[in-house]
């Protein structure tokens, strides 16, 4: 049996060159390696920044799109919420996959990290305070040792921080003196507080409230979180400062139910509240009003009120419009109809029809996008409508007029709709009477066409006064507060608790449609309130409040 042969050699030598050859050779297998890896990283930080890129032009898109077409804007709106989220993820992928391929480059001397483009960063506010942090000086140069040193200048590097919410109590003292001749005492009176005895600050107050009916956070989850902040308060300690931050603030909700109703052209809508029953909720109502002039160039400042039923009977707007007359903007609600009454006792109210609800009928049928993505999810599309794709189509056309002279006085508008938005209407008419008898009286198709043809005259009332609108977009964008909340506070635990919500409802959403802060505005009110003259209350609405403050800050 012959023996093995080694294929190693036995010179030393040569042995220490193969083991050299060896480890060379590892270490280029190493490097290659992490080339590939930092290349690896590379391409996946540059998919990635490329991926977020993507749905920020597709979010920058659907917002301008949303903003250009209007009247579509309801079905954009969730489209516009899964955008955002998608777009915050790959832009934390992105982030993560940026340091990872920052990290595969720093082992190699060969591969350039990859480097996101980004924006300029803007500079932080100017009202924020700034604490300066001073990085001691070294006492000898590092290079030479010199004691010599002179200052040249200075870098500054800003990093944004955040204090926790501070708490504090604010004392007052009241001295108590006795008269030596008299003997009687005298004090000064007690500090305000909206609550009879209470002890909430106006502040804390307007935080309160603003969180739970502008941020929709109900009052058992502010006192979780003043409990992990340290301040324990009960969930009925903080109903009774809204219940009676509510009926101190009840002047003002007056004050503009009265503005509202001053206006000659209303929006009105309604939406849906459930209400705690015994066993079930019931279905309550809160309804709005808006009155909003900018569209027609009107001076007169925007506000909205509220009002909260139980049901959705007719005898409800029917009260809140009781001494009102004029122009109403509303949907095809069958309860508005005793309101369009000739021989109403306190004046007529002229119907003028929604054309974003019209086109929303045709819309559903013609949703072409709608349809694609139910089938490529492999769900059943629905059928496409050619006459309700060419509805939208006509109806799209008066909107773009629309947007061109929005903002423009009464007479101006007036004319060019007579101009240009007539013939149309003209055509429209014609083409719908004529589909109509094309096709059954129980389609789809159909009931869409009569919701038009049979308010024909609301529906025209925009071609004869400049001040009316072509859609009641107005009242929905107020209302869209409503259906937000409720996925928070789920209901409403009493008929009390709705009217309450109509009156906070009516205070934060006036004073967004006049672009000031609701929670300062709260806060401000709420300390003046109580010494604020009677007949000068008006003085405290958030449009005149607003013209105050600019003039007080000028």
């Amino acid at each position: 049996m012959e023996a093995a042969v080694s294929p190693l050699p036995d010179d030393v030598e040569a042995l220490k060159a193969l083991l050299t050859l060896a480890l060379q050779k590892a270490d280029e297998a190493e490097q290659h390696a992490a080339q590939v890896e930092a290349e690896l990283a590379n391409a996946r930080a540059l998919a990635s920044a490329t991926e977020a890129m993507i749905a920020h032009l597709k979010l920058q898109n659907a917002r301008l799109r949303r903003e250009q077409y209007g009247a579509s804007a309801e079905r954009t709106e969730r489209l516009l919420a899964q955008f955002e989220l998608r777009y915050e993820d790959l832009e934390a992928d992105a982030a993560e996959d940026e340091l990872a391929a920052e990290a595969a480059a720093a082992k190699t001397t060969t591969i350039a990290a990859f480097e996101r483009k980004k924006p300029g960063r803007k500079p932080f506010p100017e009202h924020l305070p700034r604490e300066r942090v001073v990085v001691s000086a070294p006492c000898s140069c590092p290079f030479c040792g010199s004691n010599r040193l002179s200052r040249l200048g200075e870098d500054v590097t800003e990093t944004l921080e955040v204090i926790p919410r501070s708490w504090k109590v604010i004392q007052t003292v009241r001295e108590k003196f006795t008269c030596r001749d008299c003997e009687k005492i005298t004090q000064p009176p007690a500090p305000f507080h909206v609550t009879p005895r209470g002890w909430a600050g106006p502040s804390f107050l307007a935080m309160l409230m603003f969180d739970k009916y502008g941020q929709h956070q109900p009052l058992h989850r502010q006192a979780e979180r003043f409990a992990c902040e340290g301040i324990p308060l009960s969930v009925s300690t903080l109903a009774d400062q809204i219940g009676a931050t509510c009926n101190a603030l009840m002047p003002l909700y007056r004050l503009i139910e009265a503005h509202v109703l001053a206006a000659e052209r209303l929006h009105g809508d309604d939406t849906t509240v459930p209400v705690m029953a015994k066993g079930k909720t019931d279905t309550g109502r809160l309804w709005d009003y808006v009155r909003d002039d900018r569209p027609f160039g009107g001076s007169d400042p925007p506000a909205v009120i509220f009002h909260y039923s139980r049901n959705r009977r007719g005898e409800h707007p029917r009260t809140h419009l009781a001494a009102w007359s004029g122009i109403l903007q509303a949907d095809g609600y069958a309860g508005f109809a005793e309101l369009y009454a000739a021989d109403r006792q306190s004046g007529p109210i002229l119907e003028a029809g929604c054309f974003a609800h019209a086109r929303r009928k045709f819309f559903e049928l013609a949703d072409v996008e709608g349809a694609a993505r139910k089938k490529s999810r492999g769900e059943k599309a629905p059928v496409i409508y050619p006459i309700a794709l060419k509805a939208v189509q006509k109806l799209d056309a008066l909107f773009a007029i629309e947007r061109d002279i929005n903002g423009m006085t009464p007479a101006d508008r007036l004319a060019t709709r007579q101009e240009l938005s007539a013939p149309l209407m003209a055509e429209l008419h014609a083409w719908l009477n004529a589909q109509l008898a094309k096709i059954s009286r129980n389609h789809d198709v159909a009931k869409a066409i009569n919701y038009m043809l049979r308010r024909w005259p609301a529906f025209t009332r925009f071609l004869d006064d400049g001040r009316v609108c072509l859609s009641n977009n107005a009242a929905e964008r107020s209302l869209r507060c409503v259906p937000l909340g409720r996925k928070s506070w789920l209901f409403c635990g009493s008929d009390r608790g709705g009217q309450r919500a109509a009156i906070a409802y009516s205070l934060i959403q006036t004073c967004r449609l006049n672009e000031v802060d609701p929670q300062a505005w709260l806060a401000d009110v709420l300390a003046r309130i109580a010494d604020h003259p009677v007949h000068q209350i008006g003085a405290l609405l958030p449009w005149n409040w607003c013209a105050t403050q600019t003039a007080i800050a000028a």
